[in-house]
């Protein structure tokens, strides 16, 4: 009887660290590139040029009334954060997207946030004017949060090349010039 239920203990801190271990790495990488086939290749795209998956488009209201499409930004590096006004490390990161905003909007780099907030416009807006936010803003729906695989953490950011393509997706806080890196490279790319 010892025996049995140390195997079921082994089995199942094996199980738990295996998963735990699998999770951290989804949540730390990002997107995985797909090689082409030397068969789909052609001279526009050499064999060992990378492609990521395509950023799916969105229609949302922003914070003026407005329609906001991702898809009115291509040709532009984007930034597509997904917070919340009561999340720490949102609220640590957005001071940052605003100082990138301000510095790059004139070179093609739109940030884009996507607030989670139940309370809608009613908490938004007011944390808008308190810091300061001068990019797009729109509320983010379940459409919107299933097309990007369904966000379970926040903040989750994605980087997306002039392409229309993710390149990057972010679990948790960076630092400012961990975007500006993405950014600073998508932009001479």
């Amino acid at each position: 009887m010892k025996k049995f239920f140390s195997v079921v203990l082994f089995v199942t801190a094996f199980t738990l660290v295996w998963s735990c271990s699998k999770e951290s790495g989804q949540a730390q990488s990002g997107p995985r590139p797909v090689k082409p086939s030397s068969a789909v290749a052609s001279q526009s795209q050499p064999a060992d040029e990378f492609t990521y998956p395509t950023a799916p488009d969105f229609a949302v209201t922003d914070h003026n009334g407005n329609l906001l499409r991702l898809s009115d930004h291509k040709g532009k590096v984007i930034i597509l954060d997904f917070w919340a006004t009561w999340c720490p490390p949102c609220r640590k990161e957005i001071p940052g997207f605003v100082s990138l905003y301000e510095k790059y909007k004139d070179q093609g780099v739109e940030i884009i946030g996507i607030a989670l907030d139940r309370q809608g416009w009613a908490v938004v807006r007011p944390f808008m004017a308190d810091y300061n936010i001068s990019y797009p803003i729109a509320l983010g729906n379940q459409q919107v949060v299933m097309a990007y695989g369904g966000i379970e953490s926040i903040p989750t950011t994605f980087v997306i090349n002039k392409k229309g393509q993710v390149v990057d997706r972010v679990v948790g806080y960076r630092p400012v010039s961990y975007f500006e890196s993405h950014i600073v490279r998508l932009l001479n790319e």
